[in-house]
């Protein structure tokens, strides 16, 4: 008998390492940005399926840091590609409840890549359901020191105690903020490392790798892979007979 997902036992949070765009087109013998176009329609499943399995956080390793090394021409493909999604899913985040919201070095991204993301992350701040979490030109590493920078910066004028400093408070300088850390990190693709994504935020996270390059997972492998984590013993340094 086939098991079902227990509503009730739902990670809150899940965090996504979105790998194996390009090693997909290869193995099609067609160019890169054609695997990043089919990681687009697997995004788009994805958040279907978490929203209405009852996800509260998704997030999306969409653009590293590191990406900006990619050659000229594929980082402009892929912004092309964000600018194109934002601008398409964003009646379908309204429909489906869903609030948009981005972490990381905002900045770096092109003007026109900015107001797209600004235009559908205010026409969505209304939204009560699942929040959908891009992260682009993410690096935990950077996303540490900016709030550490932001924390000693406060300490400096007076307005923060250093004793005031905790692992609890310490959360409220990072770009996740106001979000509950991953339950779940599923990467894809075949690799098995956490590539400087929520490293601070992952300290009790269940971790799950997935061979499946991204624009092939289907809704049938995330059910899996839900099933696996319901079965899985969280502890958080404790002994199991303290959990029951």
């Amino acid at each position: 008998m086939r098991k079902t997902l227990d509503r009730d036992k739902m990670p809150r949070h899940v965090a996504i390492i979105m790998d194996g765009n390009g090693r997909w087109a290869k193995k099609k013998q067609l160019q890169r940005i054609k695997g990043h176009e089919a990681g687009i329609k697997a995004v788009e499943r994805t958040v279907e399926y978490c929203a209405k399995t009852g996800i509260q956080v998704l997030t999306l390793y969409a653009f590293s840091s590191e990406n900006w090394r990619r050659p000229a021409l594929e980082v402009r493909a892929l912004m092309k590609l964000l600018r194109l999604f934002l601008r398409r899913e964003t009646a379908r985040l309204i429909k489906n409840n869903i609030r948009l919201q981005a972490i990381g070095q905002l900045y770096r991204l092109e003007p026109v890549v900015r107001a797209e993301l600004k235009k559908a992350m205010d026409k969505t701040s209304s939204c009560t359901g699942m929040v959908l979490n891009l992260a682009l030109s993410y690096g935990s590493r950077d996303e540490i020191i900016r709030a550490m920078k932001h924390f000693f910066q406060e300490l400096e004028s007076g307005g923060k105690d250093l004793a005031a400093l905790t692992p609890e408070t310490f959360h409220d300088y990072l770009d996740t903020a106001g979000l509950p850390d991953p339950d779940l990190i599923l990467r894809t693709g075949g690799e098995y490392r956490l590539s400087n994504f929520l490293l601070w935020q992952a300290a009790y996270a269940e971790l799950y790798f997935s061979e499946t390059l991204w624009p092939d997972l289907a809704e049938s492998e995330l059910e899996e892979i839900f099933l696996d984590y319901q079965h899985r013993e969280r502890r958080f340094g404790m002994i199991s007979e303290q959990l029951s």
